[in-house]
């Protein structure tokens, strides 16, 4: 049997401490996060909240910005001037080194591990431990959440987990409240309006006229903390009834029949969607509070985090897999069923992604579809 890479990063269903301090710590955000407020008040009460909760001096939140610069956007127990005055390029201090890896970090003498770097305006020369984990979004790093201790204190696997939960509400919060102008992220310069070739690698010859067409699959997720688990769980059940038998679908269409290599990479997808790895680890974002959907998008992160960067052609093709099961699972549990209505598109076209798996692919009708461009290949 065809089992996923990542399968080596299953865990165990998470502890009862961690569950009830998780659900604990998401109840207290729900009602900040669907607050009133500006942005950077709901986030200036997200940090005093978490501090509270885990009985941290200091808990701050660093936010991305253009130019790989780490800025301080929030922070309580730091002194208030460093706020949007501190910042840290990627792979700068400890704060940078958790951006750079794109995994947390725990340390009980943070002050004297090589990477430290000292900013005089923050205050935290008294604070000797630190816990800081990746803000994901997208499998993209979009900031760093890390709380400081005077004492020089273990943090659990346990609380490690729960930031990373609460990392991925702040994430939400970062991308869909412009905390950052959209205008610091386009790019500049006076080559806006002029024509640009892009060079690529034909894999098919000829000619092809349509007209192009974006594909983007990736589902919008707006809620993220549960109010029942169990009912999450329920639904995630159905989802995965409502996914495997898609896919059966595809395997049986007359087309696949006598298909031979496109049905192989069928079968393995279908092996894919039913290892049971991925789903416990989705299960045990659940039981931490966050819904299903939530869920799902938190396992993807961490998983595209890790493997992002791997250059192995393998790893890389088992990746998009992934990614692409996560998508079609996000839209049964959204309640779309992921297939493309030919009506909706022109007679003819040509797609255009950053990456597909051949189950997307197969969304589209094949008689309308004249060219296919790819950035990842």
């Amino acid at each position: 049997m065809v089992r996923p890479p990542f399968d080596n990063f299953t865990k165990p269903d998470a502890a009862p401490t961690v569950i009830s301090s998780s659900r604990r710590l998401l109840s207290r955000l729900r009602g900040t996060m669907a607050g009133d407020g500006e942005p950077q008040e709901r986030l200036d009460s997200i940090v005093s909240i978490i501090a509270a909760d885990l009985v941290a001096e200091v808990c701050s939140v660093y936010v991305l910005r253009a130019g790989d610069i780490l800025e301080l956007f929030a922070a309580t127990g730091l002194s208030p001037k460093a706020i949007h005055l501190t910042r840290l390029a990627i792979g700068e201090g400890l704060i940078g080194a958790i951006a750079s890896q794109a995994k947390p970090m725990a340390l009980q003498d943070a002050q004297n591990n090589p990477a430290f770097v000292y900013r005089p305006e923050t205050g935290e020369k008294i604070f000797h431990s630190l816990v800081g984990v990746p803000i994901l979004r997208g499998g993209r790093v979009t900031g760093v959440l890390a709380v400081q201790n005077r004492t020089r204190r273990h943090y659990t696997d346990e609380e490690v987990e729960t930031l990373e939960t609460i990392a991925m509400v702040i994430a939400e919060l970062i991308a869909g409240e412009n905390l950052i102008g959209i205008d610091e992220h386009k790019e500049g310069g006076g080559h806006a309006l002029l024509p640009v070739t892009l060079d690529g690698v034909r894999l098919s010859g000829g000619i092809a006229v349509g007209k192009a067409i974006q594909h983007e699959q990736r589902a919008q997720v707006l809620t993220l903390v549960a109010e029942d688990t169990e009912e999450e769980k329920n639904r995630l059940n159905l989802a995965v009834g409502e996914m495997h038998k898609s896919i059966d679908e595809m395997l049986e269409a007359k087309e696949m029949v006598l298909a031979g290599e496109h049905r192989e990479v069928l079968k393995t997808y279908r092996l894919f969607a039913e290892d049971a790895g991925w789903l416990a680890r989705i299960k045990e974002a659940i039981n931490t509070g966050l819904t299903a959907e939530a869920g799902v998008e938190k396992v993807r992160n961490d998983t595209q985090a890790r493997f992002g960067k791997q250059t192995n052609p393998y790893f890389r093709e088992r990746l998009h897999d992934f990614n692409d099961l996560a998508n079609r699972f996000l839209q049964h549990l959204l309640g779309k069923n992921g297939v493309i209505n030919k009506e909706d598109l022109p007679e003819k076209f040509i797609l255009f992604a950053r990456n597909m798996g051949p189950a997307e692919l197969l969304d589209y009708d094949r008689f309308q579809l004249s060219g296919l461009v790819l950035e990842g290949g």
